[in-house]
């Protein structure tokens, strides 16, 4: 048979039954269609067998495809596709930890990694307040994501729409934004005495 991708396909099955069979996993092994003689035989074979196997013209597996299970899986690696492109944008705008680490787990870690592999030059210390122009265009962009259900929590994909929409870095829209919510006026009189008081205290940093 020789190094076909047939015989690549039996060795790699097989090499799973053994697998199974060291794990104790009879359930998979039953689901292979393998019976207790079966079973049984499998415990002489060694790693070393499948090579020969593998050159023999014999064939002894059946493929059928779940065609239900098949398309979850490729939709779930469609999910995490997504997933990773949105992080690696979030982060070139220059998306804070704390936002990271809200709605995808990031660690400090993988954090610091993602930054110095996708931000050629990561921002060290007290990033500035934006100017009273930006603030007013972020709250304005805010109030039109928000106004259908001021408390309804923005996702990551918001975030960086309102960061294209008004000029913002990530780290402003989404400091800025958490503030306006946690005061609960989505007035522009109220947005704009929040971002005053914080920006002239020193004590409120932008992480």
């Amino acid at each position: 048979m020789g190094a076909t991708k047939e015989a690549d396909l039996i060795s790699a099955v097989l090499r799973y039954a053994v697998c199974c069979l060291a794990d104790g996993d009879r359930e998979a092994l039953r689901a292979m269609n393998f019976g207790p003689e079966e079973i049984e035989a499998l415990r002489g074979m060694h790693l070393g067998d499948l090579p020969r196997l593998a050159s023999l013209g014999a064939h002894c597996l059946e493929i059928d495809l779940n065609r239900q299970v098949y398309w979850t899986l490729l939709a779930h690696l469609q999910r995490e596709r997504d997933a990773e492109a949105l992080q690696r944008d979030l982060i070139k705008a220059d998306a804070p930890f704390e936002m990271m680490q809200t709605f995808f787990g990031l660690s400090s870690r993988e954090y610091t990694r993602l930054r110095r592999l996708l931000t050629p030059d990561p921002a060290i210390g007290r990033p500035p307040e934006p100017d009273e122009a930006t603030s007013h265009a972020l709250w304005r962009a805010w109030s039109e994501h928000t106004k259908n259900d001021p408390t309804a929590p923005l996702t990551p994909e918001e975030y960086l729409a309102l960061s294209h929409e008004t000029g913002a870095s990530m780290r402003a829209v989404w400091h800025l934004t958490q503030r306006w919510a946690e005061c609960g006026d989505v007035s522009h009189e109220g947005a704009a005495a929040v971002t005053s008081i914080h920006a002239a205290d020193p004590g409120q940093i932008i992480r």
